[in-house]
Order: C-alpha cells, then sequence, then structure tokens
C-alpha cells in the first residue's frame, strides 16, 4: 500500500464510502430487477388465463 501520509485516513474513508456507496447500488438494483421479473411473470399469466394471449 502506498504511503499516503498524513491523508491516510480520509483517502481510505472515502474508498470505503464509495465501495458501499456502490454494494447499496447494487442491491437496490438487483431488488428492483426481481420486483420488475415478478410484476412481468404476473401479468403475464393473467394475460394468457383470460385467453388474451
Amino acid at each position: 500500500m502506498p504511503d499516503l501520509g498524513k491523508y491516510t485516513e480520509y483517502v481510505l474513508l472515502s474508498y470505503g464510502l464509495s465501495i458501499g456507496l456502490l454494494v447499496v447500488l447494487l442491491a437496490l438494483t438487483l431488488r428492483r430487477g426481481r420486483k420488475a421479473r415478478t410484476a412481468l411473470r404476473r401479468i403475464e399469466e393473467e394475460t394468457s388465463r383470460n385467453g388474451k394471449n
């Protein structure tokens, strides 16, 4: 690890926050995608049951 001098804690904090934010965004994206797939599947099932396919 390079010597960051007196800024070490700020740099590491910035890296940590950035990684944390990326993890949160990834989790929210996956959750939203799962909800969208579930809703689409439900709509497709209703459509096929009503004979509109």
